[in-house]
């Protein structure tokens, strides 16, 4: 088990060398490390949770023309080679491919404890003190507006809608972040996330007051 980890350790580090700052090796170090700490609790396959947090960005869409199967296909390629058993390989891809934000505007196909686990675990590095400093850090590489009082947080939006969204970074904590908290799976992963839901709620709290402006009423 210890080898194929070190070897998929290896493999994403060398991947993801230039990788945008938001989704380089130390953001899948910190998912790597919540799952372990929330699969200690779910008791789910420990080398599917390892492996499934490690590739899970291998070839995140947004970076890719928002092709969503090459992150599955060169996960599976290389598990493959690796010499892992395909049923695991095919749940780990099940996984990649499922657990974005964005994948909960379709119907769920896949289920499985192991990809609560994960998914809970990569949520929790988008919110708190960390997600702050990814989603700006993203919007400025994407040279996004940071605050724009005239322009509102799209609400209820669709899959597309969301993909193609280009709003001031401030107006993506309505967007995803602040939802995050009530889509969490497991016991482990709510209580872990109540507390960074908090903090981000304070610091919009302050932004706000530092900005001189009223906070976006949203409903």
């Amino acid at each position: 088990m210890n080898d194929i980890i070190n070897q998929t350790i290896q493999f994403v580090k060398s991947r993801l060398a230039d990788a945008e700052a938001g989704h380089d090796w130390f953001h899948i170090d910190r998912v790597y490390k919540n799952a372990l700490k929330i699969n200690a609790d779910e008791a789910g396959d420990p080398l599917i949770v390892s492996l499934a947090a490690l590739l899970h960005d291998i070839a995140d869409s947004k970076f890719h023309d928002g092709d969503e199967e090459l992150g599955p296909k060169i996960a599976g390629a290389f598990l493959s080679t690796a010499g892992l058993e395909q049923d695991r390989v095919y749940h780990i891809q099940e996984i990649i491919r499922n657990m974005s934000f964005k994948s909960s505007f379709d119907k769920v196909a896949f289920a499985s404890k192991e990809l609560d686990i994960v998914q809970d675990a990569d949520r929790l590095d988008a919110i708190g003190a960390i997600g702050i400093a990814r989603a700006f850090t993203y919007g400025g590489y994407k040279n996004r507006v940071l605050y724009d009082p005239e322009i509102k947080p799209a609400i209820n939006q669709t899959k597309e809608q969301y993909k193609n969204n280009t709003a001031p970074t401030i107006n993506h904590f309505y967007e995803k972040l602040l939802l995050l908290k009530d889509l969490m799976k497991t016991e482990n992963g709510r209580a872990l996330a109540s507390r960074r839901h908090d903090f981000m709620l304070s610091y919009l709290t302050h932004f706000y007051e530092e900005a001189g402006q009223a906070p976006f009423a949203v409903s």
